[in-house]
């Protein structure tokens, strides 16, 4: 029951952020105008969009949204993807300052590893929005846009409390977490948020983390590689659980992790099938979902990050107050960067169609 109150909950607010966006708190724009129309936007302008890589579904999504909104927005895009290679993504972002580019719209592979190009830009004086991840240690990031990291983590924790009904079942019952990039500033957020949810239960032994691994750098994933999760799941499994011991939950902060945990039970574990968390509802992971092989994904609407980029960029080239509504929580060791965060929620077997179907954002066939 509680379980569906939370779905129901998360789904009102899926509609709410839909149909109405992020609240937001203005901040001004330090760079130079550009002409604007009346619709707020500037008079054209070119947009370097650069973007990790294509092996993960969701960016190859936000990048095709963010170009077709920008195109839409009467500017010139200059989209690139880095294949998962930072110097690849620093030349790139270097050619997009020397062919004209207005503003910079960076998602990082590494969070620290831009300081080249991000020096380039700075000299000459083109706003960078960090897009999804924070762009650390420089000063020439403008403005980050991105959804509410630590709330994904805390959606998926209390997704898991609330399934087990922790604060009422006897337990003990065993989790273990697989979390993200540590190149990723968001996977510290993600890990943290579910963490902070579910630690009063690890501390009091209604969860037991068997292997136990469960600081962020003993579970976190590089690359956030499926295979590299499948890897450390497999010989979690082939320690700990080969005797017999039942495991009830693996927390995965994403889906691509998560696709790598499924892969390693399905060859290795033959107990009471796991709760198992991902992140951004990727298509084969809804369909493991609808198959019950994953329990839910945090979706987060990149239609929703897209456009609200797309107004920030409106609003840096007309000279106006960007939207942002958070200026106190993304420090990136250098400033603390004005950030415009989005609402994330849940799918599962139980809503998707609503969430993932009615709202647009995939077909019945897709999922098929």
């Amino acid at each position: 029951m509680k379980k569906r109150i939370l779905a129901a909950l998360l789904s009102s607010a899926m509609v709410v952020t839909l149909l109405a966006g992020c609240g937001a708190t203005g901040a001004e724009t330090t760079s130079e105008p550009a002409a604007a129309t009346e619709s707020g936007s500037a008079a054209g302008g070119k947009v370097g969009v650069s973007m990790p890589t294509k092996d993960l579904q969701r960016w190859n999504q936000d990048g095709a949204n963010m170009e077709a909104d920008l195109k839409a927005a009467g500017y010139e895009v200059d989209l690139q993807y880095a294949s998962n290679d930072v110097q690849t993504q620093v030349s790139q972002i270097e050619n997009m300052i020397s062919s004209g580019a207005n503003v910079l719209v960076i998602a990082a592979i590494e969070g620290s590893s831009l300081g080249e190009a991000l020096d380039m830009a700075k000299e000459a004086n083109i706003p960078v929005i960090a897009y999804d991840r924070l762009i650390m240690n420089s000063d020439a990031v403008s403005y980050y846009a991105t959804f509410d990291n630590y709330k994904v983590g805390t959606v998926q924790g209390t997704y898991v409390k609330d399934t087990l009904d922790l604060d009422n079942a006897a337990g003990p019952f065993n989790i273990e977490f697989t979390a993200g990039d540590p190149g990723d500033n968001n996977a510290g957020f993600f890990f943290n948020g579910a963490y902070d949810v579910l630690k009063e239960y690890i501390e009091s032994g209604k969860l037991n983390v068997v292997s136990g691994q469960k600081t962020f750098d003993e579970v976190a994933t590089p690359t956030w590689g499926s295979d590299v999760a499948q890897k450390r799941a497999e010989d979690i499994l082939s320690s700990y659980y080969a005797d017999g011991t039942e495991l009830d939950v693996w927390l995965c902060s994403n889906d691509s992790t998560a696709l790598g945990v499924e892969t390693a039970l399905a060859a290795n574990y033959t107990g009471k099938y796991p709760i198992i968390t991902g992140q951004d509802c990727d298509i084969e992971n809804t369909k493991n979902m609808i198959a019950g092989k994953q329990s839910m994904s945090v979706f987060k609407d990149t239609r929703t990050l897209a456009a609200q980029v797309v107004k920030m960029v409106g609003q840096i080239l007309s000279g106006s107050t960007v939207d942002v509504n958070d200026t106190t929580t993304y420090d990136n060791g250098v400033k603390v960067v004005p950030s415009f965060l989005c609402d994330p929620v849940f799918a599962d077997a139980n809503n998707y169609k609503e969430i993932l179907i009615d709202s647009g954002y995939y077909t019945e066939d897709q999922l098929k």
